[in-house]
């Protein structure tokens, strides 16, 4: 082979290397994660496993691009569309405001839901066992909680309780209706009170301490989860005894949680949405119901708060803190 010809056959070779690894790159499926606050690192992290489960690991042979609104569900609907325009392989919607959101956005595109609420009732599935159409996921129906929450929030002669929700959040009256009917079975009286961001978590807790709670059950709402720090830190301020959704609040020093497993829910989303990479299709995965509830309590917030716990309140606690 002459010179000038090994140059021009090297020349095109090298040439045809970018397009190459572009080629190899386009190969690789893309997750779009898509949740209405930021979320920690850990629960994301637990994702990925469930995606490695399915054998998807990052940076080798899947790409998770995460996006979240900062707690702005105006901005879920741009979000979820720019996925939908660049057919990223499944998107995963945490929540129920993502979940809508990217439904609206594709009718094509699988989404893997994990949300608080009857998908059902939230046209994302035809039914639980089939759901249908381009959407399956996982279901925990935080907002039938309430009652339970109520149930295990026994302050001693508490007749005054609040129950703090997001107006924006798509299932607030739905949760909202059931604790107003829980209270009302056992003679509580009930406060309800508003609020979507920092400043009006603030007035919120002004408005409970000026109507004179006893206690208070906080609803669930991504942005009530992502303010946990503030929130839990006011309930203390003002000497107000809390129940949660999460166990991170009473991690975070709230007195005591009750909710489902947010870690199973994030390990189970990610193993859907591997399964649908491999090929599986979203109408013929049945949405899973979380079954599994913990419950945590805070002993040393108790004892800021003056409270003794009973014995058999801490029997049944799954996680308690000491």
């Amino acid at each position: 082979m002459k010179r000038r010809e090994f140059i021009t056959l090297l020349g095109g070779a090298a040439a045809m290397w970018p397009l190459a690894a572009r080629a190899q790159q386009a190969s690789i499926p893309v997750v779009a994660l898509l949740s209405s606050g930021r979320l920690p690192e850990s629960l994301i992290g637990i994702f990925r496993q469930g995606l490695a489960d399915q054998g998807y690991v990052e940076g080798r042979n899947v790409v998770i691009d995460y996006r979240h609104g900062d707690n702005q569900y105006e901005r879920l609907a741009g979000l979820a569309t720019e996925f939908a325009r660049r057919q990223v392989a499944v998107i995963a919607a945490l929540n129920s405001p993502p979940a809508l959101a990217a439904r609206a956005a594709t009718t094509t595109i699988p989404i893997v839901f994990m949300i608080p609420d009857d998908p059902v009732k939230l046209g994302l599935a035809v039914s639980l066992s089939r759901p249908g159409g381009n959407a399956t996921g996982v279901s925990f129906l935080l907002g039938d909680l309430g009652p339970k929450q109520l149930g295990l929030l026994r302050v001693p002669h508490a007749k005054r309780i609040g129950l703090m929700v997001n107006p924006h959040n798509a299932n607030f009256e739905a949760s909202k209706t059931e604790v107003v009917m829980a209270a009302s079975a056992i003679g509580v009286d009930l406060k309800v009170v508003e609020a979507s961001d920092s400043r009006e978590i603030e007035m919120a807790f002004a408005a409970l301490v000026d109507n004179r709670v006893d206690a208070l059950v906080v609803g669930p709402d991504s942005m009530f989860f992502n303010r946990r720090v503030q929130i839990t830190t006011l309930a203390a301020c003002h000497v107000l005894p809390a129940i949660y959704n999460a166990y991170d609040y009473a991690e975070a020093g709230g007195l005591m949680s009750y909710g489902t497993s947010l870690p199973e829910a994030f390990r189970q989303t990610g193993v859907y949405a591997g399964r649908i990479i491999k090929g599986e299709k979203p109408a013929d995965l049945p949405v899973v119901q979380s079954a599994k509830f913990v419950f945590a309590i805070n002993l040393p917030t108790a004892r800021a708060l003056g409270l003794n716990v009973p014995p058999t309140l801490l029997a049944r606690a799954d996680e308690v803190i000491e």
